[in-house]
């Protein structure tokens, strides 16, 4: 409960954590793509076949170009990257690579490669990771969204998502943990002209929705904060997030922690207001708060 509060119910004073032992052999595979659906259809494939790597994640050509110019990780010029990393044992490793190469050839993969040493391996994932600063070679500004949805449904959405984009005249570029279904598109725009933000901020909380009716989440790791607290209406009904924020005043009735996340509106009697966040209803003029 405390874990998933985004900080409204108290503050963490101290953390145990448990030590692992370093995996016995370590690869990773960059695969290029001609497609997105390609790609993301590969990770749907590999989760299929019982593998699990240590990660999958998934750039498309405008970050692939982004982090290129950034770091130079040696990147194949592509319209979708796919990168796994396998860690174990080395004979299990061998083994699984073997079947994860396999996979993305099916799938029209037509560069597959592993990083040769550890040097290699830390620079692909410097540009992996570099990725999203890099975005601000693309446009004088973005934002960057964070939704989750069914692995078996990423090569529709991300679909989806690039027609969204396209309807609303902004590039969009994506990068994100494919291997749990964790999207984050960045959204580009430049502030400097009249209504493109608003446009820009409109099209991040649409993908948001969309995430929610394929059966996924408003978020996927980064939490609600403020910014996407209006979408908290969309995923949860009235009762829910009431319930919610009871559990919340049970914990800090003062509202002490985190005062004015996560929620669209305070709820309970006694409890200091924040900004008030219009719910769908009342912008329909269905209700009225008071």
């Amino acid at each position: 409960m405390f874990v998933g509060s985004e900080g409204t119910l108290g503050v963490v004073t101290e953390v145990t954590l448990r030590l692992v032992r370093k995996p016995e052999c370590v690869q990773v595979l960059l695969a290029a793509f001609d497609t997105i659906a390609a790609a993301a259809q590969t990770v749907s494939d590999i989760i299929a076949a019982s593998l699990l790597p240590a990660a999958i994640e998934i750039m498309d050509r405008l970050a692939v170009v982004a982090a290129e110019a950034s770091v130079h990780p040696n990147y194949p010029q592509c319209e979708a990257l796919l990168l796994v990393e396998i860690d174990g044992p080395t004979e299990e490793v061998d083994s699984q690579m073997a079947q994860v190469r396999q996979i993305c050839r099916h799938n029209g993969a037509w560069e597959d490669r592993l990083a040769r040493s550890a040097e290699e391996r830390t620079r692909v994932w410097k540009g992996r990771k570099a990725a999203f600063a890099a975005a601000g070679r693309l446009a004088p500004n973005y934002i960057v969204q964070d939704g989750v949805i069914p692995r078996t449904k990423l090569p529709s959405i991300l679909e989806e998502i690039g027609r969204l984009a396209s309807a609303a005249g902004l590039r969009l570029t994506n990068v994100f943990h494919a291997g749990d279904g964790n999207l984050h598109p960045i959204v580009l725009y430049d502030a400097a002209i009249p209504g493109q933000e608003e446009t820009a901020m409109a099209l991040s909380l649409r993908i948001l929705e969309i995430c929610v009716d394929a059966g996924g989440s408003i978020t996927g790791e980064h939490g609600v904060g403020l910014e996407k607290r209006e979408a908290m209406s969309y995923m949860f009904a009235e009762p829910d997030l009431e319930t919610m924020q009871r559990v919340r005043h049970a914990f800090d009735p003062e509202n002490l922690a985190n005062p004015g996340k996560l929620f669209p509106r305070t709820r309970l009697c006694g409890e200091r207001s924040a900004m008030h966040t219009p719910h769908p209803v009342e912008s329909a003029g269905a209700a009225e708060y008071f």
